[in-house]
């Protein structure tokens, strides 16, 4: 099983990064995917969740508006597209793929700085 990240970078406050998930060794069309990041000194916090046939999203409110969540089940890839940045959106983002199991990346570090 592997969960794959990248499109992080650093970006100016406003502007936009699309993170993609790469997923390989299981069922992907059949799992909720889901984005989570961690800043420096916090917890993990959830981000956005795509339903399986990912016509059901859900997002914290701290990115509600700002950024989108979707999935391509042909490409098993899931995408997080991130509008408007803000410093305070500085993370490492991880993907995360929850059934019966729960599987996760190993991040990719997004930093908004001027």
């Amino acid at each position: 099983v592997q969960l794959v990240e990248s499109g992080g970078g650093l970006v100016q406050p406003g502007g936009s990064l699309r993170l993609s998930c790469a997923a390989s060794g299981f069922t992907f069309s059949s799992y909720l995917m889901r984005w989570y990041r961690q800043a420096p000194g916090k917890e993990r916090e959830w981000v956005a969740a795509i339903s399986s046939s990912g016509g059901t999203t859900n997002y914290a409110d701290s990115v509600k508006g700002r950024f989108t969540i979707s999935r391509d089940n042909a490409k098993n890839t899931v995408y997080l597209q991130m509008n408007s940045l803000k410093p305070e959106d500085t993370a490492v983002y991880y993907c995360n793929a929850f059934r019966t199991f729960t599987y996760w990346g190993q991040g990719t570090q997004v930093t908004v700085s001027s």
